[in-house]
């Protein structure tokens, strides 16, 4: 994955401010907006943080998602359209769940959502589409990893829930490889339960709860300079197993200072799966 000319151009680490947030005791949600338009969010303090987020293009290899919580793989899609909706689901839902038990072990997976996000106001209105989210978060909680299993496969659910599952999701650029906005994402080992601030997300059809980070200076950060189409990150968001492997990550879009004067909009996808093992 690592390539010669981006070794030799990026550097190993930058200095970026991350989105934290500090937990003053409030309660904190979000609500969902519908296609095309942007989240409203309430309750909790802002809290930049200067912090240092390392290339993960050298070692890019040596990440283990039972370990670190992610791996940045190289891995091609067959997708022509990825604003065909119709095209995502029966092209591209069948290469993450084989892509997700590839590199989890699952012995099942099950696609249930994607998202399609710009960095491009326009583009965003026009297209429906969601905005890239630039605060520190983790998408499921202790709570709401268990329900989604319960929500989207009731009738399973229970005896699913007996087992071992985890909830991993697949990011990726959708054109161009990414010049703005890039994600950053945290080393597992370095996160605390003591960093989570359990975040409601309200949608027309129900209640969802995320986690989102309050700073903590152990966080370790990574990043792969102007990804690729062709390249992907597979993270955790929960893991049920207690058995002192990955179990969470923390993520969030950011700004970039390598990025040229005139870089092109983020376009990504990230899409969501059920692993049963």
């Amino acid at each position: 994955m690592a390539q010669t000319a981006e070794l030799e151009t990026f550097p190993a680490a930058i200095e970026a401010t991350l989105n934290y947030i500090a937990d003053t005791g409030t309660k904190i949600f979000t609500q969902t907006g519908g296609p095309g338009s942007t989240d409203v969010r309430s309750g909790g303090t802002q809290d930049p943080r200067r912090v240092v987020i390392r290339n993960g293009r050298p070692q890019a290899q040596d990440f283990a998602l039972e370990r670190h919580g992610f791996r940045f793989v190289s891995h091609d899609t067959k997708v022509g359209n990825f604003f065909d909706e119709a095209e995502v689901k029966r092209v591209y839902y069948p290469e993450m769940e084989a892509l997700v038990k590839a590199e989890s072990g699952a012995s099942r997976v099950v696609v249930f959502d994607h998202t399609l996000r710009t960095a491009d106001d326009e583009a965003r209105e026009a297209r429906k589409i969601r905005e890239v989210v630039r605060r520190v978060h983790n998408d499921y909680t202790e709570w709401s990893g268990p329900q989604r299993v319960r929500d989207l496969l009731p009738d399973e659910a229970e005896k699913l829930l007996q087992r071992r599952f985890a909830i991993v999701q697949v990011w990726r650029p959708i054109r161009h490889p990414v010049e703005s906005f890039p994600l950053a994402i945290c080393d597992a080992r370095s996160i605390s339960p003591r960093d989570f601030v359990v975040s409601e997300r309200r949608y027309p059809n129900r209640v969802g709860q995320t986690y989102a980070i309050t700073y903590n200076p152990e966080h370790r950060w990574y990043w792969l300079p102007r990804m690729r189409r062709e390249e992907a990150l597979v993270f955790k968001v929960y893991d049920s197993s207690k058995d002192g492997r990955a179990r969470w990550s923390a993520h969030t879009a950011f700004e970039d200072p390598t990025s040229p004067p005139k870089a092109r909009p983020r376009e990504s996808i990230e899409i969501r799966t059920l692993a049963f093992f």
